[in-house]
């Protein structure tokens, strides 16, 4: 890859965000903090130390990013997405900022907000970004719907990610109506149960697609 982009950089400074925030607020954070909620509403606590565990995660995959590249074997491919790679890194940055900062809050001011919601929600939005972007993937080992068989066709490769991302996009519309939904049962269902089909549906497709291509060759 070439050298580092602004977009990339700006996933740099977005990473030490959590940390500066977990600096800034420790002294005034309770002994135990609010770690891990459940779509039934349940809270588990642990010693406010761990914030700074989730505080680190971004700057670990930041500095893991341009790695990435070096290591996979179709390495050239990602010049031919560079600008989405970069934007898909300020997205999970943006993703962990967010998590970090509604556990800052609620352990401040428990119950300001619903927990719930604003995680499915962000999933949602997550979900449809990343469906918009995955037709621009160039075949590779760490991104995309990768199968045995898209990783062996470039063809399969470019079918999967373009309808596997189409449906990723409906995915995460429907975890964004799903956010609102007051049922605990139903809620994750609408979040959790379209991604998984459509994933199911991707694999499946591109091992047809790839059968079929080996026949008509």
């Amino acid at each position: 890859m070439k050298k580092f982009s602004k977009m990339q950089i700006f996933a740099w400074i977005l990473s030490i965000v959590p940390l500066l925030l977990v600096a800034a607020l420790y002294a005034r954070l309770p002994d135990k903090v609010p770690m891990q909620w459940g779509f039934d509403g349940a809270v588990r606590y642990d010693p406010k130390w761990h914030l700074w565990i989730v505080a680190a995660l971004p700057l670990l995959f930041a500095v893991q990013f341009p790695l990435i590249p070096k290591l996979d074997p179709k390495k050239r491919n990602y010049d031919k997405f560079r600008s989405s790679y970069d934007l898909f890194q300020v997205l999970m940055m943006l993703f962990l900022l967010v998590m970090t900062g509604l556990t800052l809050v609620e352990s401040l001011r428990p119950g300001t907000l619903n927990v719930a919601m604003v995680v499915c929600l962000g999933c949602g939005l997550l979900f449809t970004v990343l469906g918009n972007m995955m037709p621009k993937f160039r075949c590779n080992w760490f991104f995309g719907l990768r199968t045995p068989w898209t990783i062996s066709s470039e063809a399969v490769w470019r079918r999967t990610q373009r309808v596997g991302g189409r449906m990723l996009f409906a995915s995460g519309l429907i975890a964004i109506v799903g956010a609102f939904v007051p049922n605990d049962v139903a809620r994750l269902v609408l979040v959790c149960g379209p991604v998984l089909v459509s994933t199911l549906a991707a694999a499946v497709l591109s091992y047809l697609w790839y059968q079929q291509e080996q026949h008509e060759t």
